[in-house]
């Protein structure tokens, strides 16, 4: 193993305490302890991969480091017997490519308790298409489902619908029958958003209109919200009578500032969504939905694949909210 050696990104922090981040070459013998070698084929581009490479502390503390929530590949071992050589697994999520060594690099290696089954139905670049974004989406609405809201029910609301989760989200809902209204700043996107099966779209400013009030006029069966703050607290408000909101996202803001009267006078649920820490069964169960019935027909027209090169400018596009859908990140030439 000790002859291998592969591409990745590097981040490093300098002595001035500024980052840098480059395309380098490593040994495997630089990658951590771990059951499960892997040889990824892609990986994706999420918001929290832009924050680790911009060096944010608040997500990953040890440097240098390769960032990459998401991989997918073939394993090459794996020292406990859990899967064979040859294998297509998916990772997302537990602490990959926040302090362990992630998917923007063509070899990771990791407990083999974190992989999970390329399930039929998905290849791995479309397992990177959805990847953590389409997986926190799913879980998002299964907490709609579990809460009871139905298609027939009324508009289902999505937030930062043309980011990764929001387009996700859209599509899933659409395809199951639900009214989906979309909500984006871009008013360009308005176009792609109903490519994606939404009924309505709707500025994000339209949302807050009305809400310095304790409770609003009660519209929305359901919520998806990836954007926290006052708007997540307008949601809120505005759900309709025994309506759920799936939280999932703080770029906003993390506070909430708002009194108890929807949930106490509506019966409101709120329900928060983590994607990092799911156990093993319910997350195989939901990969399973998302290779079948959840598989988002328009899933590829969301797509823009880049390789390990092309990645740092689509860094700096996502930090800057100027990328619309899914980055999927190509590892080998």
């Amino acid at each position: 193993m000790s002859e291998i050696t592969f591409s990745c990104m590097l981040v490093e922090e300098t002595e001035s305490k500024a980052f840098t981040r480059k395309i380098t070459t490593r040994s495997v013998d630089d990658l951590p302890e771990g059951d499960l070698l892997v040889r990824v084929q892609y990986s994706s581009l999420n918001y929290k991969d832009a924050l680790s490479a911009s060096g944010n502390k608040g997500v990953s503390r040890k440097f240098p480091h390769t960032p990459g929530i998401d991989a997918a590949g073939e394993v090459v071992r794996c020292g406990d017997g859990v899967f064979e050589e040859g294998e297509k697994v998916l990772v997302t999520g537990y602490d990959l490519g926040m302090n362990t060594p992630g998917g923007f690099g063509q070899y990771i290696r990791i407990p083999s308790s974190w992989a999970v089954r390329l399930p039929p139905g998905l290849t791995l670049r479309e397992a990177m298409a959805l990847g953590t974004a389409g997986f926190t989406a799913a879980l998002c609405i299964l907490g709609l489902e579990k809460g009871g809201v139905r298609p027939g029910d009324g508009e289902v609301i999505v937030t930062g619908a043309t980011g990764g989760v929001g387009s996700v989200a859209v599509s899933i809902l659409a395809q199951a029958g639900y009214n989906v209204t979309a909500v984006t700043g871009k008013p360009e996107a308005e176009e792609y958003l109903g490519s994606l099966g939404a009924k309505n779209v709707v500025d994000r400013a339209a949302v807050l209109e009305g809400s310095d009030r304790p409770m609003m006029k009660e519209h929305w069966a359901g919520a998806v919200d990836v954007v926290g703050g006052d708007t997540l607290a307008a949601l809120i408000k505005a759900t309709r009578y025994g309506g759920v909101v799936t939280c999932c996202g703080l770029v906003g803001s993390p506070d909430l500032s708002m009194s108890v009267f929807p949930f106490i006078l509506r019966g409101v649920s709120l329900i928060g969504i983590d994607s990092v820490q799911v156990p093993m069964e319910p997350r195989k169960k939901v990969w399973e939905r998302l290779a079948g019935e959840w598989k988002p027909d328009h899933l590829e027209s969301t797509v823009t694949e880049v390789g390990l090169e092309e990645l740092d400018g689509k860094i700096n596009d996502i930090l800057a909210g100027k990328v619309t859908g899914r980055t999927v990140v190509r590892l080998w030439e």
